[in-house]
């Protein structure tokens, strides 16, 4: 069966804290675990209200401590975030604790606005050194050779998946010349995703790493027993895209019943645009829409994202996009 993963944001809502949020993802991992999904990713945010995951391998931490099986990652790390001797000793660390089960997902976005930006780079104003981090992020998983000067202590020696993740055609270069898997973020930006995939999977230089070309998409799956709660679910994610693009980040907010009173009709068609990779509806037009999306682009792995605000909702609405997935084959 084709594989199927998680992306959280580990998101807190109008009227919560970080601290719930955590809880929620936890809770959320575990019932992912038990559905049969295989990977639940973390990725990295600064700034950003309702986010939580902006200390992305703390998280990692928490939720391969309180599962058992399932994968647990980061999808991603903005690697130009930090210095990739630090990477690799905190998934080497992550790797030591759990064997077999951490991945490693590489951005070359902040993650964040251009002030936060700078507040966590510091000295480093630009993502133009990406490959030679990737490429020397990758050789501190190697095992340490004579003369080495510096090593990552702990990682060095050990299979840490690691995954290049993008929007763009540049990653999608990247990862098929150094011969890695790449994820797609169709989620939030699918505009480029079809020639990204070509140009990958043509491109694919095999390495030691991967043998053949492994590409894995993100698709928005809101389901519910009905298409009217789905789609009344499904307005959070609206809002919160809508308010991003003001310029008003903040906690994730509730459904609402008029999505149109809401938004201007320019607003509606950009996020219409961002987020066309949606499959919205009940049981029966989940698995159509899952389906479609699979025929249509030939991914590796699907990975299911679901902005949500009740919890009690998003587990559902991942039980039912497992079944759909399961259905689908």
């Amino acid at each position: 069966m084709l594989p199927f993963s998680v992306l959280d944001l580990a998101p807190v809502t109008q009227g919560s804290h970080a601290g719930q949020a955590f809880a929620n993802s936890l809770d959320l991992a575990r019932h992912a675990e038990a559905l049969g999904y295989t990977r639940y990713w973390l990725a990295e945010h600064h700034n950003m209200p309702g986010i939580a995951s902006a200390a992305t391998a703390v998280l990692i931490g928490h939720i391969a401590g309180g599962t058992s099986t399932i994968r647990v990652g980061a999808g991603g790390i903005m690697l130009p975030n930090h210095a990739p001797l630090q990477v690799a000793e905190q998934f080497g660390t992550l790797a030591s604790l759990y064997p077999d089960r951490i991945d490693l997902g590489l951005g070359r976005a902040p993650g964040t606005d251009q002030a936060t930006a700078r507040a966590l780079r510091r000295y480093y104003d630009g993502a133009d050194s990406f490959p030679q981090d990737v490429a020397e992020l990758l050789h501190y998983f190697e095992p340490v050779q004579p003369g080495q000067t510096v090593r990552a202590v702990p990682g060095a020696g050990l299979d840490v998946p690691v995954w290049l993740l993008g929007s763009s055609l540049f990653s999608a270069r990247l990862s098929a010349a150094m011969g890695l898997p790449f994820a797609f973020a169709s989620h939030f930006a699918p505009d480029a995703m079809d020639e990204a995939l070509t140009l990958y999977r043509r491109d694919f230089k095999p390495s030691a790493r991967l043998p053949r070309p492994h590409a894995m998409l993100a698709l928005n799956v809101v389901a519910a027993d009905s298409s009217a709660q789905a789609r009344r679910l499904f307005t959070t994610q609206q809002q919160s895209f809508v308010n991003l693009r003001r310029g008003m980040p903040g906690l994730i907010p509730p459904p609402i019943d008029d999505i149109e009173s809401f938004w201007t009709p320019l607003e509606k068609a950009g996020v219409a645009q961002a987020l066309a990779c949606a499959v919205v509806g009940d049981p029966e037009e989940v698995r159509e829409g899952i389906a479609a999306f699979i025929a249509r682009h030939r991914p590796d792995e699907v990975m299911i994202t679901a902005n949500i605000y009740e919890h009690a909702a998003r587990l559902y609405s991942f039980e039912l996009a497992a079944r759909a997935c399961k259905a689908v084959g």
